[in-house]
């Protein structure tokens, strides 16, 4: 039986995640801050799908809880085969108007939790020679979107090495690329995003379908929608000094703030 942990498994993509593992017949570790609604996400997916489920309440950013689920997952006598480093923030302003330190949580949270998570499973991975590690990273990580952007930037091109150094003992590696998916994040966030239209919004269901698919035929990459594929190619082919003017005239300073719009 395939053992796979999801961090932020309690909602929007990691909860996805769950689903479209547990539909598979594969055992869970749901790793979140909040048990109870760990515990709704275990009941809800063991009824329809008999799956079992462990659940690991734990604060990534708390050093003890991310020892706790490192150990976790190095622990040889019940291995884990698959790890889903989903647990992430972002942040409402642009650098540098939010505060420092919530700027160092969401690198933390975003860089070091999956260097950390990643590093105490690969050993097994590589022991066993199967298994699969999946990294959450984001369109905004194709180009020059803030601190955001560039956390998620490094999972990606971290994903890409990864899976260059675990090929040959047979460990899959993908980064998840999504766009704008409907959860909870923007709303965390206090994201202003009701400019957007329609179009843009991913469903987290298709997300992890299309990754399960793309984890399937051993790509590097997971990019859901038409949009978002030709999105990936531009930033990657269009000259970088172009992306970043282009880029710059998106993002505006806080409300009262030099160069931002005035205060109601």
């Amino acid at each position: 039986m395939t053992t796979v942990l999801i961090t932020g498994a309690s909602a929007g993509l990691g909860a996805a995640f769950a689903r479209g593992f547990a539909a598979k017949g594969c055992d869970l570790i749901l790793v979140a801050r909040d048990k109870d609604r760990l515990q709704d996400v275990a009941r809800a997916l063991g009824r329809e799908f008999g799956t079992v489920s462990e659940v690991l309440p734990a604060d990534l950013l708390d050093p003890a809880d991310c020892a706790a689920v490192a150990e976790r997952l190095a622990d040889r006598a019940r291995p884990v085969d698959v790890l889903v480093n989903n647990a992430g923030f972002g942040l409402p302003a642009p650098f540098p108007h939010s505060p420092v330190e919530d700027e160092e949580r969401m690198l933390d949270l975003l860089v070091k939790v999956p260097l950390r998570l990643t590093h105490a499973i690969a050993p097994g991975l590589r022991e066993r020679r199967r298994g699969a590690v999946l990294n959450v990273s984001s369109v905004a990580g194709l180009l020059p979107t803030g601190t955001y952007g560039a956390a998620k930037a490094w999972i990606t091109a971290f994903s890409e090495s990864l899976r260059v150094d675990m090929e040959p003992y047979g460990v899959r590696v993908l980064a998840v690329v999504p766009g704008f998916t409907r959860t909870e994040f923007q709303e965390r966030a206090a994201m202003d995003v009701s400019s957007l239209r329609e179009a843009v919004w991913l469903e987290p269901q298709a997300v992890v379908a299309q990754a399960l698919r793309d984890l399937a035929l051993r790509r590097p990459l997971s990019i859901t929608g038409r949009r978002y594929r030709m999105y990936a190619l531009a930033a990657r082919h269009l000259p970088r000094d172009f992306v970043a003017r282009r880029m710059a005239r998106t993002r505006r300073p806080p409300a009262g703030e030099p160069g931002g719009p005035a205060e109601d």
